[in-house]
């Protein structure tokens, strides 16, 4: 025990050494931390240790969450909010959010705990110290990889530009400054295939493995654009048989699953109710306690987007509505009320309750009675009424409790892993993504019948209509098709910020939320805009002046 204690202090200040400070380290031998195989072990799960933090909710994966998904278009923010996460919701950025900088610290932290490992396991010893080794080429990848989404402009947009700093040794004088773009992807690719000519042994989803290299590999070459590499590594993993796609039932319980129980999960940070969140108040501080509240507990202030749910909901059947409880009104019957609602002209939400009579649906709206009209348009029900303005569309349903206006439809992709109210481990890769790659990588060459044929896997799974090319709006392209599934499929999950600004389109913000606050509300982001990526934070450029900051 003595012995682990020793290790543990001694990375934890080769660590510190990340945060561009000098720490006395050196008084501890770094060669004796590796004088057997348990001590690399438990280096290495020192380092996946960081990805979740201290109790699952302080960690890489949670900041790297909510920089990835709250500026993108799958969520509604119900209220303001003195958490610097409000800045990353709504665009208006600042130098000194203490999410980004922690982000920044703890990435460096990991990729500083690999490099330590990387300098010194002697490869070829054993198959085991091999896997290990080839675990932290790959841990350091995935953290290069995400900073370079966050901090770096996407790849179409000029391999030259700056993205972040590649540390790629433990010596606390090797400060170096910001790499370009197109220097972070060869070095995030050249780890990622050392890290898959290492791993033999797949120890399930909660570690690294080839697998899971040939995964990121897939989406590395897809957002620069290599189409046919992306196309090549999904197939690896695919072909490895290794993993299959839930089945439509339990897919729409994937939230409950832990990584290992998942048969398509690849690699998540994987989180236990055992060792993780101790309940009480953490329960009110992890990623899916802003989505949702559960048995009285979390904050359940950010909601799906109006744009989602009308996706979604094109297909009522869709087993991907599982992940959204909407949060009806009830009375004392414990009866919901019948209602429509819709989205005015300042997104704000209209809610009418109604009533029926004689297979007739009214409301009354400022004194006069409304009538409901229905169509059947491509196959679904569209209801609308005759305003005084004009025709207005509705959704016809329930009251829903609201906060500030707006209506909770909470989220449960991130809550009820093992039945633990807000537990989750952050899904990395899944089987369903290499799927969506071959898709995306397929429309972009113009094979479309092949891309469709990837699309309907999922859509199947999901127990909704699959597409043929008669299906296809002339309005939309298959690419077009693509991007909407990998939107429905991986909501939640960290990709959409991304997947908009690297295919160069707009994030369209037009639906309720308080990103529309204020004199300066950003509707429409295009890929080009300045906010696409983080501010290097403040307190690094203080400390290493050379660090060029983002416009």
């Amino acid at each position: 025990m003595k012995k682990l204690i020793i290790l543990l202090l001694a990375i934890a200040f080769i660590l510190h050494s990340c945060d561009l400070e000098k720490n006395p380290y050196e008084d501890i031998s770094v060669e004796e931390l590796f004088s057997d195989p348990e001590s690399i072990e438990t280096a290495t799960i020192g380092n996946y240790a960081l990805l979740k933090g201290d109790k699952g909710y302080d960690g890489w994966v949670d900041d790297l969450h909510r920089i990835s998904e709250y500026a993108g278009d799958n969520v509604s923010l119900s209220g303001g909010t003195t958490d610097h996460l409000f800045f990353l919701y709504n665009y208006q950025s600042i130098k000194t959010n203490f999410r980004v900088e922690r982000f920044w610290r703890n990435s460096y932290k990991i990729a500083v705990g690999c490099n330590v490992i990387i300098e010194k396991i002697i490869e070829g010893e054993s198959v085991e110290t091999d896997q290990l080794l080839g675990e932290n080429y790959y841990l350091r990848a995935l953290t290069y990889f995400q900073m370079g989404n966050v901090f770096g402009r996407p790849y179409n947009q000029g391999p030259s530009n700056l993205s972040v700093p590649l540390k790629l040794t433990s010596d606390i004088t090797d400060r170096p400054d910001r790499h370009t773009v197109e220097q972070v992807y060869t070095q995030v690719i050249k780890d990622l295939e050392k890290a898959a000519s290492l791993m033999t042994i797949n120890k399930g989803a909660s570690f690294a493995s080839k697998e899971a290299a040939y995964a990121l590999l897939s989406r590395v070459y897809l957002y620069k654009e290599d189409n046919v590499k992306a196309e090549e590594y999904a197939d690896k993993v695919i072909a490895s048989g290794n993993y299959s796609l839930l089945s439509t039932a339990q897919f729409s319980k994937m939230n409950t699953l832990t990584p290992d129980q998942n048969d398509e999960a690849i690699f998540a940070v994987a989180l236990s109710s055992d060792s993780d969140l101790l309940g009480g108040s953490d329960d009110w501080y992890t990623i899916g306690s802003f989505y949702a509240n559960v048995e009285g507990k979390g904050w359940g202030e950010m909601y799906a987007s109006r744009t989602y749910l009308d996706l979604i909901d094109k297909n009522p059947n869709d087993a991907r509505k599982s992940f959204i409880e909407p949060q009806f009104t009830k009375d004392d019957n414990d009866d919901k009320t019948p209602a429509i609602y819709w989205v005015n002209d300042e997104y704000t939400y209209e809610f009418r309750n109604t009533s029926e009579s004689g297979g007739t649906t009214t409301f009354k709206d400022n004194g006069t009675t409304y009538t409901l009209m229905s169509e059947i348009v491509d196959g679904k029900t569209v209801y609308y009424f005759n305003a005084p303005d004009g025709r207005q569309d509705v959704i016809k349903g329930f009251d829903l409790e609201k906060r500030n206006g707006h209506p909770k439809f909470y989220i449960l992709k991130a809550s009820l892993q093992e039945n633990d109210i807000h537990m989750w481990s952050p899904m990395v890769s899944r089987l369903s993504e290499m799927y969506l790659n071959k898709a995306e990588s397929l429309a972009k060459r113009n094979m479309d019948q092949l891309a469709l044929d990837n699309i309907n896997i999922i859509r199947k799974r999901a127990g909704i209509p699959i597409y043929t090319l008669a299906d296809i709006p002339t309005d939309k392209t298959v690419l077009d098709i693509v991007l909407e599934e990998r939107r429905l499929e991986l909501a939640y999950e960290g990709h959409r910020r991304y997947d908009v600004y690297r295919n160069g389109r707009i994030m369209n913000r037009k639906y309720p939320g308080t990103h529309l606050n204020g004199t300066n509300a950003f509707l429409e982001i295009p890929s080009t805009s300045l906010r696409v990526v983080e501010f290097i934070p403040e307190q690094q450029i203080i400390l290493q002046p050379s660090l060029i900051q983002n416009d």
